[in-house]
């Protein structure tokens, strides 16, 4: 049995938050290789806080304990999810059937579609998109892996808004594990422009901003709300991130108004 996640005393005002399953204020996890074990004791903790576990890249296609995490990760809640550029590498080796037929048999209910770093064009991502939908809860992520690539506004909300009519639950704004290229400039900062096209073309319950970075994660809370959907945290630090989201962190102090 799952030790149960001890619930706050209660002394302060905080935000309210939406219980699991929940479609906004989703906390994703990127998972770079932990071992089951670790895996288990760290959701005994936090589990609570944590909906989407990304095992990043191709991680999952070489993780012996791979079978195991599912468990673990469904015991509390939580939905797994392929990387994104495993489907890439699938998709460009022609065997995207196969790694989508591998997940299902392995019980992912969630795989991570992008074109980050594969020549896959729209078309061809739509329908990855269409045929995964079928089996699977569908992050689509948008961007460029790339840090020279254009990152335009219109042209990010064209894209979410296509990938959410494609079947997609959540858009994914790509900002890698080192919260520098996509959705951010080379020095962290976030584009601002970009978050709220992205917004205003699915709304806010629809994107997931990865944001590995505590400011980057502050700026989002403190523009739209402890809600936001918050990608690419390490495991280690979803503590951290609900602490921000309640305001319990100087980052995002103030965020609930103290009665007078």
């Amino acid at each position: 049995m799952c030790r149960k996640v001890n619930t706050a005393p209660g002394f302060l005002a905080v935000p309210p938050r939406a219980r699991k399953p929940r479609r906004a204020g989703l906390t994703h996890v990127l998972d770079k290789g932990l071992p089951v074990a670790e895996t288990a004791r760290l959701l005994e903790v936090c589990g609570s806080y944590v909906d989407v576990w990304k095992f990043g890249w191709g991680t999952a296609y070489l993780d012996p304990g791979l079978a195991d995490k599912l468990v673990v990760l469904r015991q509390h809640g939580v939905l797994g999810c392929t990387g994104g550029t495993l489907l890439e590498v699938a998709w460009h080796q022609g065997v995207a059937d196969r790694m989508l037929d591998w997940a299902a048999e392995l019980g992912f209910p969630a795989v991570e579609v992008s074109s980050g770093v594969a020549p896959i064009g729209a078309a061809d991502k739509r329908a990855l998109i269409e045929t995964a939908a079928a089996r699977f809860v569908v992050l689509a992520e948008i961007g460029s892996k790339d840090p020279a690539a254009e990152v335009s506004p219109d042209a990010w909300a064209a894209a979410a808004a296509a990938d959410r009519a494609a079947g997609a639950t959540w858009v994914v704004t790509e900002g890698r594990e080192s919260g520098t290229v996509g959705l951010f400039s080379a020095d962290g900062t976030v584009r601002t422009d970009v978050a709220a096209a992205v917004v205003d073309a699915v709304g806010v319950e629809c994107a997931v901003f990865e944001a590995p970075r505590k400011e980057q994660q502050a700026w989002l809370i403190r523009r739209f709300g402890p809600d936001v959907n918050l990608g690419n945290i390490p495991p280690a630090e979803v503590l951290g991130v609900e602490a921000l989201r309640l305001g319990l962190r100087a980052d995002t102090f103030g965020l609930v108004p103290v009665p007078r």
